[in-house]
């Protein structure tokens, strides 16, 4: 496995701790953990969708 495939899935992992965390804080009644908790996955997530190379794509008007 590959860097970025490792970091990929480091990221998918915390994201569904921070997910079944949330669920046990939620079944026990503290939302705002919960929530908070919910939030700190679906980062973890958007982090995993953007591990890679990156492209900039630069658009030049014509003249």
């Amino acid at each position: 496995m590959n860097i970025v495939q490792r970091k990929r899935e480091e990221c998918f992992k915390a994201a569904h701790n921070f997910f079944d965390s949330a669920c046990a804080h939620a079944e026990a009644g503290d939302l705002q953990a919960a929530g908070i908790l919910i939030l700190k996955a679906l980062d973890q997530e958007r982090r995993a969708g953007a591990v890679g190379p990156q492209v900039l794509q630069l658009i030049k008007p014509r003249n």
